[in-house]
């Protein structure tokens, strides 16, 4: 019977960011385990800011499993961090209790910068500044993208979809150093989990480059671009109903709750959300067809097709927790009567 490297990860107690954690198991299974063979298993939730070390005692219950390609006969097992009797979600557990719904679908842009010894990737080692952005954008070439970005960017991206994540595409950015990948899922669990995924196996494999990865939503001061997490959204009814009237409502709803919004979409977004850099201010909202510097941009295959289809809110920054960003969006969704 084959060995299997079980790799859980969670996330630990840190705020207002928390990080990814991790641990192999081994266990003998006649093939790839199921979600339900996964076992719980104990951790020192004192080590991660989750429990005192009087009563250090945290659980780690499996919620999906994915294939590993690094590892022979790997699996990824994401995890929710529960408290000692395995059944009661532990406070830091943001996943336990957001709404989830399979016919919500979520698609986000994750932003970061590959940096080295502090400093985006391609900078200059002697301190200074490179060209100012402008052809960085989805470039191509050393003086753009260097040597080893893409190759890490290509390797995470067969990696994931070795894994089954839903993966949806690559591109360098706009700022020297910076690049994106998209994530897509049905439902707003589905989804987050895949971009918690996707982010520990990218941070894990830049170890094996002696890089870092950046999440931080504003890295870079001044005339750069900060890191989002823009999150593109359905639901049932916007797909197949919607309609100018539905959209005006559910607008009105998104720029009633904008703080609610702004206080799930990540930390630091004072420093993103400046009105520059395609950005809308942090205390105001809006929307615009095809408008990347407003809060929620509207496609022109929304607008064109009855009101009917996806939204982008680009609010959501690069570090921001995809749990809450998701379970947030839904929340104000159903404040509008769809009848």
């Amino acid at each position: 019977m084959p060995k299997f490297k079980l790799e859980y990860i969670w996330l630990d107690g840190y705020t207002p960011v928390p990080n990814l954690r991790g641990k192999t198991q081994i266990k003998e299974f006649d093939t790839f385990p199921t979600l339900e063979q996964l076992p719980l298993w104990g951790f020192d939730g004192s080590s991660t800011m989750q429990a005192e070390g009087s009563s250090s005692d945290c659980v780690l219950k499996p919620v999906a499993v994915y294939p590993d390609s690094t590892r022979n006969n790997g699996a990824i097992v994401m995890c929710e961090v529960m408290m000692p009797d395995g059944v009661t979600p532990h406070p830091s557990n943001t996943r336990a209790t957001i709404l989830d719904d399979e016919d919500a679908w979520f698609g986000f842009e994750q932003e970061y910068f590959i940096v080295e010894d502090g400093r985006p990737l391609g900078f200059p080692k002697g301190g200074g500044y490179p060209d100012p952005q402008g052809e960085y954008y989805c470039g191509a070439g050393y003086k753009n993208v260097g040597d080893i970005a893409r190759q890490i960017v290509e390797e995470h991206l067969e990696i994931c979809l070795d894994a089954g994540i839903n993966h949806e595409g690559i591109n360098a950015e706009v700022a020297k150093g910076q690049w994106e990948f998209q994530v897509f899922g049905k439902g707003s669990k589905k989804a987050a989990d895949q971009i918690w995924v996707a982010r520990y196996l990218l941070v894990r494999l830049c170890e094996s480059y002696g890089v870092d990865i950046e999440f931080h939503c504003k890295p870079l001061k001044g005339d750069w671009n900060g890191s989002g997490m823009h999150a593109n959204f359905s639901t049932k009814h916007l797909r197949e109903v919607g309609g100018k009237e539905y959209f005006e409502k559910l607008m009105a709803a998104f720029e009633k709750n904008c703080e609610e919004h702004i206080a799930a979409y990540g930390p630091d977004n004072h420093l993103r959300l400046t009105g520059l850099h395609e950005t809308q201010s942090i205390d105001q909202f809006s929307w615009g067809i095809a408008d990347r510097g407003a809060s929620i941009r509207v496609p022109h295959s929304f607008a064109n097709n009855d009101w009917k289809g996806y939204l982008e809110d680009r609010r959501p920054n690069s570090q921001g927790d995809p749990y809450q960003i998701a379970s947030r969006i839904l929340k104000t969704i159903a404040e509008v009567p769809t009848a």
